[in-house]
């Protein structure tokens, strides 16, 4: 594979997958759809976690359509409810001995103001809470696998009115449904800065690693103010494409040059657009008092324990 410095990374840079298990969460659209795409054609046995099975079944049927020797299949995962992660956990653990790599890619943005099944602010609860929870219950069935990773998908988000709120993380005074998913993709990195650093203290042979789509046009828009809806008729103008969007992520989970706590974004103006490279997130997310702080409250918001 040659180096982001002679050559933009793409999907043909992709190494063989046989072998590896993947699990993708929120993969029957938009970006986490053409991450598992790519990585089944590629050669993984690709577990796609999605809310509905209906549009699950009809993103395999596409993935299946494209390539028909690919090895995929569902299950059903709500990131907004506590007991569909253990659930979901509980049937990937026992069906999978090993999972290789887990992509966190599953999001809401910008949404009304909602609470979870268990109470959470929507967006805090779903984008990092649902996933901190997911990757503790399956990080026994990671750790165990040289090479494994974890990759965790932020956003550009995590610098606008960005701030971990410990005195109301649930806002539930003066809601921002912008400041409430800065909220939660700075939480997405502080919570993979964390994971690496326990990682590395315990000598696993698994590295957690970041990435961002930088402006793409996926359904996470359907939640954007009605102010700025008529932006939505310019997306095609205004941003890449979905699967443009995934290419980040896919360097993150498979390029072989990668490493533990770092972050993958667009090469272009503003890393709004353009093929992957290694980016910097905010000083903010590389507070370490603030990512442990972080991890404490998430263990008891989730009742999950990390083994490491």
């Amino acid at each position: 594979m040659t180096s982001s410095g002679t050559r933009k990374w793409t999907t043909a840079d992709i190494p063989d997958q046989s072998g590896r298990v993947v699990v993708v969460t929120g993969a029957n659209t938009g970006l986490g759809y053409h991450t598992a795409a790519a990585l089944a054609v590629h050669g993984a046995r690709v577990v796609l976690a999605v809310r509905s099975l209906d549009k699950g079944n009809a993103a395999l049927s596409r993935i299946v359509a494209a390539k028909a020797d690919v090895d995929v299949t569902l299950t059903q995962l709500d990131l907004s409810s506590l007991a569909s992660v253990r659930r979901a956990a509980d049937e990937l653990r026992s069906t999978y001995p090993r999972i290789d790599l887990l992509i966190n890619n599953a999001g809401v943005m910008w949404t009304p103001k909602e609470v979870t099944a268990d109470g959470f602010e929507l967006q805090f609860g779903t984008n990092h809470l649902g996933h901190f929870a997911l990757t503790g219950l399956l990080l026994e069935h990671i750790v165990t696998v040289p090479g494994s990773r974890v990759v965790t998908v932020s956003s550009l988000g995590h610098r606008m009115r960005a701030a971990i709120h410990f005195d109301d993380l649930q806002w539930e005074h003066n809601y921002s449904r912008i400041g409430a998913y800065g909220q939660s993709k700075l939480a997405n990195l502080l919570f993979t800065y964390e994971l690496q650093r326990r990682l590395s203290a315990g000598k696993a042979p698994t590295i957690a690693v970041a990435a961002h789509p930088g402006g793409s046009a996926t359904e996470l828009a359907r939640n954007v103010p009605r102010i700025l809806r008529p932006l939505n008729a310019l997306a095609p103008l205004l941003f890449q494409s979905a699967e443009a969007g995934a290419l980040p992520t896919l360097r993150a989970a498979t390029d072989p040059t990668v490493e533990g706590g770092q972050y993958y974004g667009p090469d272009g103006l503003g890393e709004q657009r353009g093929h992957p490279k290694l980016v910097q997130s905010s000083a903010q997310s590389h507070d370490a008092d603030l990512q442990r702080r972080l991890w404490s409250v998430s263990e008891e918001l989730t009742g999950v324990k990390f083994p490491v």
